[in-house]
């Protein structure tokens, strides 16, 4: 261990029974005691000092230097510190990496002060409770979330602390954990509060953390305490009271826990615009992997924005219009009534070109109302955000006039709800100088002309530099000492400075205050005289502008309701907009929704690959889907077809429609889906053993215990991670099952078994489709059509072709393939030579001939997550047989 190691070690193990620690260190240890769990920000000049196992791990996940301090007993502290004007950057990236912080703030003027400067903490901050801006992404909800477990149910509530919204759900009933999770799922919470264990916790919520690296905060079981929570709940939803039943407690007690929590870390009372309650029914039900493999708001693989479904759909200008198009992606509408008054608003905007586009163009000026109120509400505010809020404002009355020319009744009560706030718009913006600094308590801030004391106060700090100048003027011609200056500092305010060479013609009433190298400073009575006056301004002044600042501040608050439900507006109108934008530019149609059992859509068009189709024609599809005739639509074909974008094109459709967006087709008919669910390709979970084929079958098994007669459902390749047969035979009783009364549900089921689609002749609903594909000689052309009927020819061997593997094996395949049809086997397995040599014998004499270069080149084409298994036994007697006879 180094030096600097031992010194760090040694300082923190002594940290802990520090017998005789300095005044200092004794007042941040009495504070870290409180927040043991938190990295305490200490507030000691200009910065933010870290001490002790805090400055280690600071210093160590920032990069930043370690340094230390005398803290008692002959010891030093292990220290790091950042700028307090750049504490935010460093709190944020505490917090991003899963910290919480707790910032300590001088509470008295130091000049003031006698003895140590009193410090609070002023500030708490972790993951789910962060209001500052500059700390969050804009375009999406930063989600606080409880859950309260209990045997006969479980409460989960929701808070955004940045916008005040609260919302709240009781479940019961069976499969409550993976119900709980998809729950969870649909808001993506960054913190979750819960009455378990931490380990328990951890070990229920794992695919949260992994998802979407939620900070789980448990252990804390008497914050979930009934009776406090209901008071909590009482106190700040006086008007939601009887909003959940006696029966229905683990409710209440998640959103007490919640209130309780924004209580401590916000250090005043939770906002909160509303309590909202919703339940089974009011969503269409979309499972934790169905979110994933639909890729509705981040792609698969890498998390991107760039790719999902609210890529495509996402032209708002507004971020509380780029956060309500996320909450309607993950929440699609169950009842037609809500659906149709939202396609009515796009149909509007979607007719009137002009008018759409000025309507973008004042929404682009608006900021966000939402997170700069609740800013306000919690005090963080400064006087640039009221100004912010004041000119947001201001841009509504242009909107109202814009709406005016709509005689749709959707857009009248669009206007109705849309309260422009003149009086407090108008007083923002007269009292806030545009210049204002980020600070609020040192002036600045207030507009000419708003306040008269203000003015007054201002003129005589402005006109102190030509008082100043005045005095030194008459000084020098008084005494004539040419280079006599006067100036001012902190410590000794304005003096008067005199060069050593003129010393001899200073007059008595001088007053000598500082002497220095090469000069010395005097002060005068005039000089004490104007020193006052111009210090008391500044004083006065700073003091005035604060004291104006908060009054605004409390105007904001107190009208915080009407301005967030102008906001809400505001963000309905945005995602309106930019659904009437999409669909005119991307040749959107209006669908019809009822709730009837079929989907029916003619050319339809997947939304989001068509945006990367640059250099060929999308091919469009028809899809015809009910719960009788055409109940189970059965695809067979090649892998690189098109069977998955296919698919998952019909679920984003009707997801699509489902929200109140137009959709790619050519005509839509949507029958209201109440679940979605999606069985597609998945990899090993080797964290928790689980192969891919037990993922597969865990995930099939969650389907065919929820789905209803009234969902969709999408089978891609269900058995292909085991054996032929057992494949086979999972395969076809997922069928079975899927399409009996049990379930009887609107199914895409796509499949490599060819032997599959004898069903359409035994099972009534049952409809063979396949990809339609033209032969030429050895190669394939892929028409990415789907077309009624079954195929028997999987297109392999072309595929394997296309994807460039070595001719040689290609040939192989072949001679293989043909000695399979001839035997009538249905199963591969060719007879083979030199067995007895092992699957890659005579490999190394063969490197001059290429074939070792052709093999490793054929095994590097191959995707092993979508290969069958009898593929897979193909390949490994094609390489074998092409080995043996090189």
């Amino acid at each position: 261990m180094s030096k600097t190691n031992e010194r760090e070690q040694l300082t923190i193990e002594r940290a802990c029974d520090l017998k005789n620690p300095s005044p200092m260190m004794a007042q941040y240890l009495e504070i870290k005691e409180k927040y043991p769990d938190f990295i305490l920000l200490y507030r000691l000049g200009d910065f933010f000092e870290m001490f002790f196992e805090d400055a280690v791990t600071v210093s160590r996940e920032l990069e930043l230097t370690l340094t230390g301090r005398d803290c008692g007993d002959g010891c030093r502290a292990a220290m790091c510190g950042v700028p307090f004007h750049k504490s935010d950057l460093y709190i944020g990236r505490l917090v991003e990496i899963g910290h919480k912080v707790a910032v300590c703030e001088q509470t008295e003027d130091p000049a003031s002060a006698k003895g140590l400067v009193r410090r609070e903490i002023v500030r708490v901050v972790t993951p789910g409770t962060i209001t500052d801006g500059s700390l969050l992404e804009e375009s999406r909800n930063n989600y606080l979330a409880a859950v309260c477990r209990s045997s006969h149910g479980d409460g989960i509530a929701f808070a955004d602390v940045s916008t005040g919204q609260v919302s709240a759900t009781y479940l019961s009933g069976g499969d409550r954990e993976n119900r709980l999770l998809d729950e969870l799922g649909t808001y993506a919470p960054r913190e979750l509060l819960c009455n378990l264990t931490q380990r328990n916790a951890e070990e229920t919520f794992r695919p949260l953390i992994e998802r979407y690296n939620t900070m789980i905060t448990a252990g804390d079981a008497d914050r979930f305490e009934k009776a406090q929570a209901l008071a909590a709940v009482n106190e700040t939803f006086p008007h939601e009271r009887g909003l959940f039943s006696e029966d229905e407690a683990p409710a209440i007690c998640a959103i007490g826990a919640l209130l309780s929590y924004i209580r401590e870390t916000q250090m005043c009372g939770a906002f909160a615009r509303e309590l909202v309650r919703y339940d089974d029914g009011q969503f269409m039900d979309i499972d934790f992997n169905t979110r994933r493999n639909l890729e509705l708001l981040e792609t698969m693989r890498n998390k991107d924005r760039k790719g999902s479904l609210l890529w495509v759909l996402d032209k708002t200008e507004t971020s509380m219009g780029a956060r309500k198009l996320r909450e309607w992606i993950a929440k699609p509408l169950l009842h037609p009534a809500p659906i149709l008054r939202r396609q009515a608003a796009v149909s509007a905007f979607f007719d009137a070109y002009l008018a759409r586009e000025e309507l973008r163009a004042s929404l682009s000026h608006i900021l966000d109302l939402e997170r700069l109120t609740a800013k306000a509400v919690y005090g963080t505010a400064n006087a640039k955000d009221l100004l912010a809020i004041g000119q947001s404002l201001g841009e509504i009355p242009a909107i109202l006039s814009i709406l005016r020319e709509f005689d749709r009744k959707e857009i009248a009560a669009l206007r109705d709800r849309l309260d422009p706030l003149s009086e407090l718009s108008d007083t923002l913006c007269r009292a806030i100088d545009e210049k204002a600094p980020l600070t609020v308590r040192e002036g600045g801030m207030i507009r000419e002309g708003y306040n008269h004391d203000v003015d007054y106060l201002r003129s005589i700090k402005e006109d102190s530099a030509a008082w100043i100048r005045s005095i030194e003027e008459q000084e020098r011609e008084l005494t004539g000492i040419k280079n006599l200056r006067v100036s001012d500092n902190k410590v000794f305010g304005y003096y008067i400075e005199v060069t050593k060479s003129y010393l001899h013609m200073v007059p008595d009433r001088y007053i000598r205050r500082q002497t220095l190298t090469n000069c010395e400073r005097f002060i005068t009575q005039e000089l004490k005289e104007i020193e006052s006056t111009i210090l008391g301004a500044r004083d006065k002044l700073d003091a005035l502008e604060y004291q104006l600042f908060e009054e605004l501040r409390h105007m904001v608050v107190d009208a915080a309701n009407q301005i967030q439900a102008t906001a809400s507006v505001l963000a309905e109108l945005d995602v309106f907009l930019s659904f009437a934008t999409v669909a005119a530019d991307n040749r959107y149609v209006m669908p019809e929704i009822d709730t009837d059992s079929q989907i029916v859509i003619r050319d339809g068009r997947h939304p989001v690959v068509e945006k990367f189709v640059t250099d060929a024609y999308f091919v469009p599809n028809d899809t015809a889907l009910d719960t009788e005739r055409n109940r189970l639509m059965l695809i067979t074909g090649p892998n690189m077809a098109g069977k998955s974008t296919y698919m998952r094109q019909v679920a984003l459709i009707t997801l699509m429609a489902q929200i109140g967006s137009f959709v790619p087709a050519a005509s839509a008919k949507i029958g209201i889906v109440d679940k979605l669910f999606t069985r597609v390709g998945a990899s090993d979970d080797l964290a928790s053993g689980q192969s891919t084929f037990m993922l597969e079958m865990t995930e099939v098994s969650y389907i065919l215990k929820n789905a209803t007669k009234r969902s969709l459902i999408i089978y891609d390749e269900v058995g292909r991670g085991t054996s032929t047969y057992d494949g086979m035979s999972i395969a076809r009783a997922v069928i079975e099952y899927t399409h009996s009364k049990k379930i009887g549900a609107k199914t895409l089921f796509a499949t490599h078994y060819h032997e599959l689609t004898v069903l359409e002749d035994k099972l009534e609903g049952v409809v063979n489709y396949h990809i339609a594909a033209k032969k030429r000689g050895d190669s394939v052309t892929f028409l990415r059509r789907i077309v009624r009927g079954a195929t028997d020819d999987s297109f392999g061997i072309e595929v394997a072709k296309l994807a460039g593997v070595p001719d040689a094996v290609v040939r192989r395949a072949r001679e293989i393939l043909s000695e399979i049809e001839e035997s009538g086997l249905k199963a591969p397995i060719p007879t083979v030579k030199h067995e007895e040599d092992g699957l890659f014998a005579g490999l190394a004499d063969e490197v001059s001939s290429g074939i070792e270069a052709e093999a490793a080149d054929k095994i590097r084409a191959v995707d092993v997550n979508t290969l069958t298994p009898i593929e897979a036994l193909n390949l490994v007697y094609s390489l074998k047989t092409m080995l043996d006879r090189s």
